[in-house]
């Protein structure tokens, strides 16, 4: 059982409701996931995932069929969509006559995002990806290698979709990111066409192992629960022993990340995935306790004074030396960290094509990211151990 204690819209059988949005009730809703079936028509047991992290979903699983919640959290209020994930050879059960269904296990689909390439990769289902937004983004070799052969099209992205070709392909998910500020009703037409489009929320989850927990909703369309649940609990658990171990750490350096884009500095606030990699390293952040929206922003000027005195410089954006640094902004070459050396860039893992693995594995591997921001703030913790995603500018 699943309590949201926030304002509550109405739920939406697989569409957002056009036009503008009502609350229907507040106060403590109980979303409530029935008891879990233990066995399909089949008579065998059917693996389940238990959502432990994520908020952004929720899965219930009934005899032959699971039903699928995607919770959009906008303005203290939750907008919820529906999917029925139905065995291909079942009949539509009561009650979903309006919503969309899903035909498990899945056979083909179309992703949007490297994190949606990442989280179909990891529960082994890569192959089934027939199209991609923007191949500029893929680092997979698998899905570079269907590329290649044809077997993956480019359809466009959320802003110039190729309506036309996603519908000829015919298939059983298109994933795309979802937007709890936007309208769904822009996606009519391929529902329309039978077209099941599933809004992908993972970007929005304040927790890295929340958001890596998404490739359970991966599994449940794939019926692979079993395999990706025991996949997922190792990574759990490397992640929580390498809590334990940034815990020994006798200091906790002062990080600054980012750099400003067009006037605007954007850092992460309180409910960031970031904020939470960083604390979980030992370091201390100097906009951990403030709230936002995932990320503040800020001017060269409310940054500049944390900067001058920080201690490490991370996740610092498309640059891959000091001089590229300098290059934006001399202003730079007095910050403490760019003066002592200690700049550490998200950009090990570029492929030939301009892709940045972090954006897309990084975000399955969330005890590696942990593992590389460890050994950065804190090496001797980590003696042995070789940056993955990261690397030092020169």
């Amino acid at each position: 059982m699943l309590e949201i204690k926030n304002h509550f819209k109405s739920v939406r059988e697989g569409i957002f409701l056009k036009g503008a949005i009502q609350t229907v009730k507040t106060g403590v809703i109980l979303v409530l996931l029935s008891p879990l079936s233990l066995f399909a028509q089949s008579g065998k047991a059917t693996p389940k995932s238990t959502i432990k992290y994520a908020k952004g979903f929720a899965l219930s699983y009934r005899g032959n069929y699971k039903v699928l919640s995607i919770l959009n959290y906008y303005n203290d209020q939750v907008d919820t969509l529906r999917y029925l994930l139905l065995d291909r050879k079942a009949p539509v059960p009561k009650g979903f006559s309006n919503t969309q269904i899903i035909r498990t296990p899945v056979k083909s689909l179309i992703t949007m995002s490297s994190m949606h390439i990442a989280l179909t990769e990891f529960a082994g289902a890569a192959n089934l990806i027939t199209g991609q937004g923007n191949f500029k983004y893929v680092s997979s070799p698998l899905v570079r290698k269907n590329i290649k052969t044809g077997k993956v099209k480019e359809v466009g992205l959320d802003g110039d979709l190729n309506q036309e070709m996603i519908i000829s392909m015919r298939p059983d998910v298109l994933m795309v990111m979802g937007n709890p500020s936007a309208r769904f009703s822009k996606y009519q037409t391929l529902m329309n066409a039978k077209v099941a489009v599933l809004a992908m929320n993972e970007w929005l989850e304040t927790t890295p192992l929340g958001r890596m927990e998404w490739v359970k909703l991966v599994a449940a369309l794939t019926n692979n629960e079993a395999v990706v649940n025991q996949k997922f609990e190792k990574v759990e658990k490397e992640y929580a022993r390498l809590v334990q171990v940034a815990k020994k750490a006798k200091t906790r350096p002062l990080v600054i990340t980012g750099m400003p884009f067009k006037g605007t500095w954007n850092v992460p606030d309180a409910d960031s995935y970031n904020t939470k990699l960083f604390l979980d390293a030992a370091a201390s952040y100097h906009w951990s306790k403030q709230k936002g929206t995932g990320s503040l922003p800020l001017t060269f000027e409310a940054v500049a004074p944390v900067a001058l005195k920080a201690d490490y410089w991370l996740n610092i954006g498309y640059v891959n030396s000091k001089l590229d640094i300098i290059a934006k902004d001399e202003r730079f070459a007095s910050f403490r960290p760019f003066k002592s050396g200690k700049m550490f860039n998200y950009n090990k893992r570029i492929n030939d094509v301009g892709s940045n693995d972090y954006w897309e594995s990084g975000g399955v591997n969330p005890h590696l990211i942990l593992a590389d921001l460890i050994k950065i703030l804190h090496p001797e913790l980590l003696p042995n151990y070789k940056l993955f995603y990261y690397k030092q500018l020169q």
